[in-house]
């Protein structure tokens, strides 16, 4: 649940910040000063998803792994 939450959030921002670069690329907002702290945003965000990411994959585990019953031994035939 908690991933999810994380993955739509960092969806929304990928889209917002792709959002802000069409508008610069179309000269309709000035992007001189916007451009640099995007950068440094998407950069933090990189950074703080790849923390999370190495958080709940190495330190948290999580019950969401579903253990498969051990393998029955095959019957044996009567066609002999």
């Amino acid at each position: 649940m908690f991933r999810k939450g994380i993955s739509i959030l960092l969806a929304i921002l990928t889209i917002f910040f792709t959002v802000l670069a069409i508008l610069g690329i179309w000269d309709i907002i000035d992007v001189k000063h916007i451009a640099s702290k995007s950068l440094y945003s998407i950069l933090v965000i990189f950074v703080s998803a790849a923390i999370l990411l190495f958080i709940f994959s190495v330190l948290y585990k999580s019950g969401d792994e579903q253990r498969l019953p051990p393998p029955t031994p095959p019957r044996p035939s009567n066609n002999e």
